[in-house]
């Protein structure tokens, strides 16, 4: 392009370069400049106008974990920018690829207190890949393109531009957009040893009891095939992280369920039985391996991960397999031994048989009472097919969701796994949405959670986006009141909630919402929500307290798992 063209349309033009086509913002005064670009743009990038920046930054994860492509995030200087730390700090934890685009004042105002003036920079840099301040138009290109290198290559995560308002009004005589493939000080794919697979494909030819432990690397690499694969080849059964869940089938065969502190019984026993522990693309989470001198103690580990600082961080492993688990889940099988280890699998059943008897049926099919958490989301689940989008917010309502959703592709499951963060769910929903506009998306989020970042249904009046909320209604911070019951002798301290009427609620922003209070209309509620063409808002009154089980308490041994009868 040889036309002059401004800092503002060069971001426009490098954006449609990367692909973009969806992004999530909010205007103010020092990015001003690009949102007055973008009004030239809109046939080519579909820009969202959020309600708040933190809705912009989930809305951007959610939809990079469904679309798997990088999600953007555009806002203003100041408390604009400071409102995406907590979605820039889920994504880095989570890795989340997205790129958060923050306007700046201008350069020659740094460092006086102008206003809206924050060192984005400096607070982003701890919680991102990369964070990078532009301060001159010709660099918006050169920044954009290494931007979206670094976010989606290697282990994905966050980046950060932070672009001064005179770098959106600079003039630029020639545009020209290079796609960055290589940054001398960054290797995002680390080389394969080949004495590492073979090491490993040695231990898993030796055990006879080989479990696999499943996380969100499987997904990120596009390695469903690949494990899927090398399971079947050695019979080996698997378990997979919060993150890691939608990456095998639910009824797949080697699927043996949810590790962790709400995880399955028979993953989390069969932890500290097996004699080859297998973790793939997951990083030994604390609400995984609990108390981590009780962990595992009697089994060779094998940990394969892109990011070796992950290798040996919690957990000490006897063979480290460092690369893209599509490749090196593939160049392991290639040396596997087919195998069948037909006892050791049968010994999950006992567990599977013993935690439907005394958790899963009173959860899912309940004779009497209120509703259930897990009953409604297993319904929900089983009325979309099991092939929904399943968002979810934090607490209760999580941890059920991931207890009882099912899965039949990939990338179906999205939600806040190492920050925690409340009021994720509903931007992350949306965001979902655009990811896969094709597929249903139904978010489960509780009473609290909801009104964390319950503006963003304005989001969903401006646009009409399809997304199906079911708000799982107990009036308490039901996750917070679990432990004050469970370890502080029942003494509620601000956890219970007087809450709004969600319906009149949804009502004011056109939104269809129904009430259900009872089992015996929620099939017919389910099945409204779900044909009806919109988005549609389920406010489920479900028992006040109820509890989540199974639960390993935090710091106890995996093992140590309370099912609720003790």
């Amino acid at each position: 392009m040889n036309k002059e063209i401004n800092g503002s349309e060069a971001l426009m033009l490098s954006l449609i370069n990367e692909g973009v086509d969806t992004i999530f913002g909010y205007p103010g005064g020092a990015i001003m400049p690009v949102f007055d670009s973008l009004y030239d743009y809109k046939d080519k990038l579909n820009h969202i106008l959020v309600r708040h920046e933190q809705g912009a930054t989930h809305a951007a994860e959610g939809y990079a974990r469904t679309s798997g492509k990088v999600g953007v995030a555009l806002v203003t200087s100041g408390p604009g920018a400071t409102n995406t730390i907590t979605g820039i700090a889920d994504a880095m934890i989570d890795s989340t690829p997205i790129v958060v685009i923050t306007g700046q004042v201008a350069s020659s105002l740094l460092g006086s207190d102008a206003f809206q003036e924050a060192d984005v920079v400096g607070i982003t840099q701890p919680t991102s890949k990369w964070a990078y301040q532009i301060r001159r138009a010709e660099d918006i290109a050169w920044a954009v393109s290494r931007a979206f290198y670094i976010a989606s290559t290697g282990r994905p995560g966050p980046v950060v531009l932070d672009i001064t308002k005179d770098a959106q009004f600079g003039l630029i005589d020639h545009f020209e957009y290079k796609k960055t493939t290589f940054i001398r000080s960054y290797q995002p794919k680390p080389e394969i040893k080949q004495k590492d697979i073979e090491a490993a494909a040695a231990l898993i030819n030796q055990a006879k009891k080989p479990f696999a432990l499943v996380g969100q690397g499987v997904i990120l690499s596009g390695a469903e095939k690949e494990l899927m694969s090398f399971l079947e080849k050695a019979d080996i059964p698997a378990a997979s992280t919060v993150l890691g869940l939608s990456a095998m089938p639910s009824d797949y065969p080697l699927n043996k369920g949810l590790l962790g502190m709400h995880g399955n019984i028979g993953p989390n026993m069969k932890t500290n039985e097996c004699d080859v522990l297998i973790a793939i693309g997951m990083r030994f989470d604390d609400r995984v391996t609990g108390d981590l001198n009780t962990y595992a103690k009697q089994a060779k580990i094998i940990h394969f991960d892109i990011d070796s600082s992950e290798i040996n961080k919690n957990v000490a492993v006897d063979v480290k397999v460092v690369g893209d688990a599509k490749e090196t889940i593939a160049e392991v099988t290639k040396l596997l031994e087919p195998q069948k280890h037909t006892d050791w699998i049968a010994g999950f059943q006992p567990h599977e048989e013993t935690e439907y008897k005394v958790v899963i049926e009173k959860e899912l099919h309940p004779q009497s009472g209120h509703l259930k958490m897990g009953e409604v989301i297993n319904k929900v689940s089983e009325a979309t097919g099991n092939d929904a989008v399943m968002v979810t917010d934090v607490g209760q309502n999580q941890m059920m969701s991931v207890r009882y959703c099912k899965y039949n592709r990939t990338r179906s499951m999205v939600t806040s796994g190492g920050l925690g963060t409340m009021g994720f769910g509903l931007p992350a929903a949306i965001g979902a949405k655009y990811g896969v506009p094709e597929r249903t998306v139904c978010l489960f989020t509780g009473d609290g959670g909801i009104q964390m970042t319950i503006q963003e249904l304005g989001t969903i009046m401006q646009y009409g986006t399809d997304v199906k909320i079911i708000i799982l209604n107990n009036h308490y911070l039901g996750n917070v009141r679990q432990w004050q019951d469970m370890f502080f002798n029942k003494r509620y301290s601000e956890t219970k909630l007087i809450n709004p009427d969600f319906v009149k609620i949804a009502d004011a922003y056109g939104i269809k919402a129904r009430k259900v209070m009872t089992r015996e209309e929620l099939d017919g509620a389910i099945a409204e929500m779900l044909n009806h063409k919109g988005a549609y808002i389920l406010d489920v009154e479900i028992e006040h307290e109820g509890m989540i089980y199974p639960m390993v308490p935090a710091g106890a041994c995996i093992t140590d798992i309370l099912l609720g009868n003790e």
